[in-house]
């Protein structure tokens, strides 16, 4: 491949992080429309206990931090359906016990190691052919399920009453959403960190909204703003010998307020579902 991608590890760093950049904005979509957009961070913070405590006690942290994120995902969505605490209150609670017991675990293993650090600021150009394998497998399970369900999905986001009205399995949509959105963080986790994987879910969707007129244009123009930051973050990192991660989140934010200034409209969760051409729920 041409330079910057000439080396096997930007070739890894590019296909992990394409992955990630359509995956990421595709479940975010669907966050962002539920007013749900900082879940990302709370999952994010309890992965970061689920990796420190695969580091301390010796199984791989990919493992324990997708136990962790999902187990926090259906946690969230357990007291926000049975009204328990607000969506703000459940995201608070597993927000800062995630980052406390991170901590905690870091103190028990005596030191931050490199391996804690790669996964809280991301380290995407030391991505192995098996974490890469992994991700690939992630994406995969991401971008189908979205794909058979976007229509359900859809009217759940739309008005959840109405789809419980329906017929449709409400509980069941919501536990999928919650799932795939911890799989989808930790499979970002180490493409830009945990500290910063909120951002890749959110900020692609934002200009999403501004150029599409439909909740399924949304999530595909998403996607190509993820996937587009992700080429461009690598090829800026290179160039400049920048943080990869910090890198890719700071084209992200950049094209969104190119897009807004140029467009002179206002991104918010409501916009795409207002306007027509979204797809049908029958």
């Amino acid at each position: 491949m041409p330079w910057p991608f000439d080396r096997e590890y930007m070739q890894l760093a590019l296909a992990g992080g394409l992955v990630v950049g359509v995956c990421a904005p595709l479940i975010g979509a669907f966050l962002v429309q539920r007013r749900m957009a900082l879940m990302g961070d709370g999952i994010g913070h309890v992965a970061f206990a689920g990796d420190t405590g695969g580091l301390l006690t010796g199984i791989w942290p990919f493992w324990t931090a997708l136990a962790a994120a999902v187990a926090a995902a259906l946690g969230m969505e357990h007291l926000r359906r049975r009204g328990r605490a607000s969506g703000d209150v459940a995201l608070a609670l597993f927000f800062y016990s995630g980052i406390a017991g991170g901590v905690v675990l870091v103190g028990l293993a005596g030191s931050m190691n490199a391996g804690v650090l790669s996964y809280l600021f991301g380290s995407i150009l030391t991505i192995t052919r098996g974490e890469l394998a992994l991700i690939g497998v992630l994406g995969a399970v991401v971008v189908l399920t979205v794909a058979a369900t976007h229509r359900p999905l859809f009217a759940l986001v739309v008005d959840e009453e109405w789809s419980s009205v329906a017929g449709l399995p409400v509980a069941s949509l919501n536990t999928l959403v919650a799932i795939l959105a911890a799989a989808t963080i930790v499979a970002a986790m180490r493409i830009v960190g945990i500290l910063l994987v909120a951002a890749l879910m959110v900020l692609p969707v934002a200009s999403g909204q501004l150029i599409s007129r439909s909740f399924r244009g949304t999530l595909v123009w998403s996607s190509v703003v993820g996937a587009g930051s992700v080429v461009a973050g690598l090829v800026a990192a290179r160039l400049w010998a920048l943080a990869p991660g910090g890198t890719i989140v700071l084209v992200c934010a950049a094209v969104f307020v190119l897009l807004s200034v140029a467009s002179g409209r206002r991104s918010h969760p409501g916009r795409a579902l207002a306007l027509r051409g979204g797809p049908r729920t029958g």
